[in-house]
C-alpha cells in the first residue's frame, strides 16, 4: 500500500492526534490549518473521531507544501510530550509501545502495523517494520523521538535509517523497514 491511502474506508484517528501534527511546530501552522480545512477538517475537537482518508489526503497536501523535513519533524512531535506508563522503561518496550499507541488512536478497521522485528541489545540495533498508510519520514521521525528519549544512557549514538535495500511505502510498496542503531 502506498503512502496516504487508506487501508479500509471507515477508519477514524483521533482529534488529539491530528492536533498534534498540528502543533508540532510554529513555522507552517496556518498552512497545514488550511490544508485541513480545505479537506473538511476544519473544527477539530480532541475528543472526537475523524474519516482517516481525509486527514491522509490533508497529510499529502502537507507533504507536497511543506515536504520531508516537516514530515520528519512532526513525526518526532507525536511522541515527544507524551506520558509514558511506569513500565516503559527501555528502549525495546518503548519501541513496542509505538504500535500500542497507533492503534488506541485509531479505529473501525485495518490500519496496518508498527512491528519491532528483530531487538539486539548488545549489538545496538533494532529492526522495525512500518505497515501503516502514513508518510514514511513521519514514521521515522515517531521512531527517532522514542529512540532518543529510551536509549540507555550510555549511548551516544541515536539513528533511525529507512533500509534502501528492502520495499518501500515511497515506492507503492506495503511496508517500510527501519534499521535503528544507538
Amino acid at each position: 500500500m502506498t503512502q496516504f491511502v487508506p487501508f479500509e474506508k471507515g477508519v477514524e484517528v483521533n482529534g488529539q492526534t491530528i492536533l498534534a501534527v498540528v502543533y508540532a511546530l510554529h513555522a507552517g501552522r496556518d498552512t497545514r490549518w488550511g490544508i485541513l480545512e480545505k479537506h473538511g477538517l476544519g473544527n477539530i475537537q480532541p475528543d472526537q473521531w475523524y474519516s482517516q482518508e481525509k486527514w491522509l489526503n490533508a497529510f499529502r497536501d502537507i507533504s507536497k507544501h511543506l515536504g520531508d523535513p516537516t514530515l520528519f519533524v512532526i513525526g518526532k512531535a507525536i511522541p515527544e510530550n507524551a506520558l509514558f506508563p511506569p513500565e516503559i522503561d527501555s528502549l525495546e518496550k518503548a519501541l513496542n509501545s509505538i504500535d500500542i499507541a497507533y492503534h488506541m488512536n485509531h479505529r473501525g478497521g485495518e490500519i496496518g502495523s508498527y512491528k519491532l522485528t528483530s531487538f539486539d541489545a548488545a549489538k545496538r540495533e533494532a529492526i522495525m517494520v512500518c505497515h501503516n498508510p502514513y508518510p514514511s519520514e513521519f514514521d521515522r521521525g515517531i521512531i527517532t523521538t522514542m529512540l532518543r528519549k529510551f536509549k540507555p544512557k550510555d549511548s551516544y549514538i541515536a539513528e533511525v535509517n529507512l533500509d534502501q535495500t528492502k520495499e518501500t511505502r515511497q515506492e507503492g510498496k506495503e511496508t517500510c523497514t527501519y534499521i535503528i542503531t544507538w
